[in-house]
């Protein structure tokens, strides 16, 4: 019995591990990368190569992972700065009512378990997010943040 949803438009890279209930489409996940169970990934994602998507993630349109990122479980993207479920008419929203704000996450960060990540932020080169945080703003390379909001703890050696 098969416990995956993975849409015929979704192109993987060669050694993939995929696990149970996991939802992708229109995505793109690079060489060697392990996707977790109880996740999904939406259309116009980009995962990197040697990646770890943790269980419980859940990666929305316009989020960018570059090469050697980890991603611990329950990690939430954001992708729309002012989300509403109706237009100003009333009627349930549709794509055309509002616009994706892209997320970078580059290459060798990490981000830990429980973290929610807002819409338009970039995670600089080898940054860890600690677990928890809440990422408002642009995260510098080389750095630990952490908190609600997410803030600077120090500079990685």
């Amino acid at each position: 019995m098969e416990f995956r949803k993975i849409a015929s438009d979704v192109k993987i890279g060669e050694n993939v591990k995929i696990f149970e209930f996991t939802n992708l489409y229109g995505c793109e996940i690079g060489d060697n990368t392990k996707i977790g169970a109880f996740v999904e990934i939406q259309k116009n994602a980009k995962i990197g190569k040697n990646c770890k998507i943790s269980s419980h993630t859940f990666i929305c349109e316009g989020v960018t992972i570059e090469d050697n990122v980890f991603v611990g479980h329950n990690v939430t993207f954001i992708n729309d700065l002012y989300p509403r479920a109706t237009s100003v008419e009333g009627k349930l929203q549709n794509e055309s009512d509002w616009k994706v704000v892209p997320t970078l996450v580059k290459q060798g960060a990490s981000i830990g378990s429980s973290v929610t990540i807002l819409a338009g932020v970039t995670i600089g080169e080898r940054a860890i997010v600690g677990a928890g945080s809440v990422v408002t703003k642009d995260v510098p390379p080389d750095t630990i943040v952490a908190g609600v909001p997410a803030r600077v703890k120090r500079k990685i050696d």
